[in-house]
């Protein structure tokens, strides 16, 4: 069954983070997952204490594929290079099964 993450992050770095999706993007597909909404947000109001200006859904054809994908050396590397100094925040909103 295909899971779904909507995700909130606090992008401190949009060109770094750019160049983040770019690269992990090819190895997502491989995984069988890919992006679903992705907004910027311009405010958050609630909750006030969390700062997240962007805002996506990601998915999977299954729980074994996302772990695949999140554990990959390649995706690892990508992720310490650009992720990780691009984004000062990150915050699984759900997980859910994804209806087809």
């Amino acid at each position: 069954m295909a899971v779904e993450l909507l995700v909130g992050l606090e992008v401190s770095n949009p060109q770094l983070y750019a160049e983040y999706r770019r690269l992990m993007t090819p190895l997502l597909h491989q995984h069988q997952g890919d992006f679903g909404c992705d907004f910027m947000v311009q405010h958050s109001l609630k909750p006030a204490d969390t700062a997240i200006n962007r805002v996506f859904t990601i998915y999977f054809a299954s729980q074994q594929l996302m772990d695949s994908f999140f554990s990959h050396p390649d995706y690892l590397a990508i992720r310490q290079q650009y992720f990780e100094p691009a984004v000062a925040a990150s915050h699984i909103l759900a997980s859910y099964q994804k209806a087809d």
